[in-house]
């Protein structure tokens, strides 16, 4: 279950932060104007999410239980100020182009999740590659919205120019409204796969399988790790959260 293997499938393709879990959405709408913005944001936040799980990991037994939210934001604040200064000082371009959702990172819900869910539960190894894993999940959708959105808003993809000259640009996939349009076709595509492998009798559990259940009804064996509460008695189960 903790394989490193496993670790990285799951956050790619079987909880993908993005087209999965549906988590991350506002630098996953705001910043994917072009390609390279959001590989640049999805990078930043694979090396925030990997770092702060393995130090989370490691302080699991140390830090007290009442604390332990605000101890992980400070960790997880504590990494995205050093990648802020390292941007800015490396790549002023990227840096401009990320803006305010650079310091953003700390809030983002992926982080702060799989710290609570994971990282503060599991050894140091696992919870290094969940995050790695989890971090290639979001940078890999963030990366394919951003393209489409620069390929039919300005015909090139990570600045090279691909379509021909009488193409004309639809400025409106490199306006706010374009996220959601190329969100929803390609969560749309990947539910029609899904549908269509249902239907021929495919084995198609490992598309948008993160979670099956509802939190409330959860059993453990779904995208979270931990079941909450029991849904005949409303009281929390052996397996709360502790």
């Amino acid at each position: 279950m903790n394989s490193v293997k496993e670790r990285l499938y799951n956050g790619i393709v079987k909880e993908n932060p993005t087209f999965v879990l549906v988590l991350g959405m506002c630098p996953t709408l705001a910043v994917t104007t072009s390609a390279m913005n959001g590989l640049g944001m999805g990078l930043t936040t694979m090396v925030v999410l990997a770092l702060s799980n393995m130090i989370i990991s490691l302080m699991r037994n140390i830090i007290p239980d009442k604390v332990r939210i605000p101890a992980f934001i400070v960790i997880i604040a504590s990494f995205v100020t050093i990648m802020q200064l390292l941007l800015q000082g490396f790549l002023p371009s990227l840096y401009d182009a990320l803006g305010i959702y650079i310091p953003l990172i700390v809030v983002n819900c992926i982080i702060l999740g799989r710290a609570e869910s994971y990282a503060s539960k599991n050894p140091v190894i696992p919870s290094l590659f969940d995050g790695i894993g989890m971090g290639l999940g979001f940078s890999f959708a963030l990366t394919c919205i951003g393209a489409v959105r620069e390929i039919l808003g300005a015909g090139e993809i990570f600045g090279f120019h691909i379509m021909p000259e009488s193409y004309v640009p639809i400025s409106i996939f490199v306006m706010a409204p374009g996220a959601f349009f190329v969100l929803a076709t390609l969560t749309a595509i990947q539910n029609k796969i899904k549908a269509a492998g249902e239907k021929k009798g495919k084995d198609m559990s490992k598309i948008q399988s993160g979670c099956s259940e509802d939190c409330l009804g959860c059993d453990g064996k779904g995208g979270c790790s931990h079941g909450f509460y029991d849904t005949k008695a409303g009281e929390k189960t052996e397996g709360e959260v502790k």
